[in-house]
């Protein structure tokens, strides 16, 4: 279920919080630190999330990506 302040999800068994932003976002670059400051105490979980925990994910920043060019 989408909500203004993120989605709203449930982890599937042992699911680490990457996958789980990765399965439902589609990227984790932003979007999992932004879900760890929107979920207090979720850290503290472990690296793997019990089965049906819940979870807000929540849409971050994408990092900029910086170009280096070989030949200026």
């Amino acid at each position: 279920m989408t909500t203004q302040r993120g989605l709203e999800t449930r982890a599937r068994q042992n699911e680490m919080l990457d996958a789980l932003a990765l399965r439902k976002l589609g990227a984790t670059a932003g979007h999992v630190e932004a879900t760890l400051a929107a979920n207090p105490g979720l850290a503290k979980l472990g690296p793997h999330l019990p089965m049906g925990q819940p979870v807000r994910l929540v849409k971050g920043q994408e990092p900029n990506k910086e170009t280096v060019y070989l030949w200026d």
